[in-house]
Parts: C-alpha cells; structure tokens; sequence
C-alpha cells in the first residue's frame, strides 16, 4: 500500500471532486491531523497556509461535504476527497472555484448537465419568479407534473416508432427535464435515482 507522503511543511495538495458529477471542486491542502480527522468524521477537514490552521469546511458557511472517499495517487503525493456537496465549494457562491476558463471552451460531461439542469430546477423551486416554466409547473402542482411526464413520455415513443432521431433527442431531453420536476416536486435527490443504477449494475455483474 502507497504510504502518504507529506512535503517538507507537512501538507499535501487535496483536489475535492464531487463523487457524483466528478467535477473538480476545489483544490486544497491538508496535513496528517486533517487527513485523519477526515477519515475519521467523513467531512472534509483541511490545512489553512494563510491562518496556520485546521479547519472544517462549511462549519461557518454551512456549506458542509460528506466524504465518500479518499484517493491517494500512485507518488503517494496527493490526495483527492470525493465528496456530496451540501452547497457551494467555492466562497464565491459558484458551486466549484474552477467556473473561470481562460483557454478554450468548457466541455460539460453529462453529468454535469444534469447536476446543474437539477440545481436550477431546486432555485426555481425556492425563489418561484414569476414567468418562468418551472415556477408554472410548481405552482400547479404534482398532478399537472405527472400529466407533463405522461404526455412527454408518449412524445418519445411516438418519435422513436416515427425513427425521427433529432425528434427523439428533443422529446427525451423535454421527458428528462419534466422528470427532474417532479423530483424535485417529491423531494427525492437525483442521487438516489443514481444510486439504484449503481447498485442493480453492480448486482448484475456479480452474477
């Protein structure tokens, strides 16, 4: 097993990532205490160079992560903590400190559509402002969501038997979206859907 090395100073660069998305949320630095405090707890526990402390992120902000796990690279020279966010990583309010690209274009996965489409559904939802779609669709309820999965649901198929392809993408992006609202309209995380794949993919390949 690699060993964890730490610098001359005692830390070592972190890289948070969100263990859903794997987006790159941060980076950082811990040392021994922090990284033992981490395991130990499951937050995030890091090493502030410029107040010469641990701390504990979001204890002030609320801005909390639940670890899931540690990675150490093949140097044993850097760590990654994967972690589900409660909140923004970044002080800025931006959900990572990276959302600046100063070369090329940013190349979003799939993933991280989801993870924002799902974030903006959640805003929608407390802020309610007035002429948006989504605010509509909260405001008349669970029924009129059902009724909007439904009638997408039907649109996908009706694509699909017509083999119209760029149809088909257009009426499953309205499906996924409508679905995502109603989600969110039961309080149920879009991890959870997650999870359930990871785990009936993970029981298939055990057979």
């Amino acid at each position: 097993m690699t060993t964890i090395q730490y610098d001359q100073d005692g830390l070592i660069p972190v890289i948070i990532q969100n263990a859903e998305t794997k987006e790159v949320l941060t980076l950082a630095y811990a040392n021994e205490e922090a990284v033992q405090k981490t395991m130990d707890t499951n937050e995030t526990w890091l090493y502030s160079r410029s107040r010469s402390e641990l701390w504990n992120k979001g204890a002030t902000s609320g801005n909390t992560q639940k670890v899931v796990a540690v990675r150490l690279d093949c140097d044993g020279d850097s760590l990654i903590y994967e972690v589900v966010p409660n909140g923004p990583a970044c002080h800025t309010g931006k959900d990572s400190c990276f959302f600046e690209t100063i070369h090329g274009e940013r190349n979003d996965s799939p993933a991280d559509m989801f993870a924002q489409l799902t974030s903006l559904i959640k805003t929608r939802e407390e802020e309610m402002p007035e002429g948006a779609y989504t605010t509509y669709l909260f405001e008349e309820g669970v029924d009129k969501i059902c009724k909007k999965v439904g009638e997408e649901a039907s649109e996908v198929i009706i694509a699909a038997k017509n083999r119209d392809a760029e149809e088909l993408a257009m009426e499953t992006a309205d499906l996924f979206y409508h679905t995502l609202v109603l989600l969110q309209e039961q309080k149920v995380d879009f991890s959870q859907v997650v999870n359930v794949l990871k785990e009936r993919h993970a029981t298939k390949n055990d057979k």
